[in-house]
């Protein structure tokens, strides 16, 4: 990468005034991905979104918002799009949670129900778009998020640069972090303000779904989001603390 991506920013934001959206990914009448337990992945992002809102806002970011879009799938990232723009932000980040292609599913059944789990994959994936109107600042913050989950002990989801995945293979542009591109993703290209998408880990993989449904876990990746955030507005801040 350009040593130009790598850079810290050039001056220090104004926590009080500095605006980040965390768009809630999917709806609530299109839920995504259906974990191993028959969890739709909306109430697994809407949980961890308000989660990172409250400790940002706690951190001293007061123009945090969340970001709860309606709708039907296509149409929604559209609505979303809009809206973020809408809201003048410095930055989106998207809230996602990890499931893999359908011809990796396994059969299964929990608490009398039939159900699909992969126990193949885990893990955390950051991605941006380079068709962003600010790529270099987007894929600095993305750096900073997968560098703080790194930090944190957890590793990223490695079937992303795997052939196996077939059109779900994107390129790898950290192979130490887990920073992925994915051009073609709408809320990522087509919002006017740098903008990361972070899938937090697997809810199809049963181990990880445990781990994605404990309050101890979701309090590491709402630290490690958090941090990034400060270092991003203040790359003081990975040297000193909080200031």
């Amino acid at each position: 990468m350009p040593p130009s991506v790598l850079k810290p920013a050039a001056g220090k934001c104004d926590p009080a005034t500095f605006r980040i959206v965390l768009d809630v990914g999917h709806t609530a009448e299109s839920e995504g991905a259906i974990s191993a337990r028959n969890v739709a992945e909306f109430a697994f992002n809407l949980r961890l979104a308000r989660l990172i809102a409250e400790r940002l806002k706690a951190d001293g970011f007061a123009e945090t918002r969340l970001l709860l879009t309606e709708g039907k799938a296509r149409p929604s990232l559209f609505k979303r799009v809009a809206s973020a723009n809408n809201l003048h932000a410095d930055l989106l980040l998207s809230i996602h949670h990890d499931s893999v292609p359908n011809k990796m599913l396994e059969d299964w059944e929990f608490e009398g129900k039939k159900s699909h789990f992969s126990d193949r994959f885990s893990g955390y994936s950051v991605f941006v778009s380079r068709e962003n109107p600010d790529f270099e600042t987007s894929l600095r913050f993305a750096e900073l998020i997968a560098k703080e989950m790194k930090a944190q002990g957890l590793h990223y989801a490695v079937q992303y640069s795997l052939p196996i995945m077939g059109s779900n293979q994107h390129p790898l542009l950290n192979k130490d972090t887990g920073v992925y591109s994915y051009n073609e993703l709408i809320v990522l290209r087509k919002t006017a303000m740098p903008a990361v998408l972070l899938e937090a880990g697997s809810i199809i993989n049963r181990d990880e779904e445990l781990k994605m449904d404990s309050p101890e876990h979701r309090n590491v990746i709402a630290g490690g989001v958090a941090s990034a955030v400060q270092e991003f507005c203040d790359p003081r801040w990975s040297l000193l603390g909080p200031l």
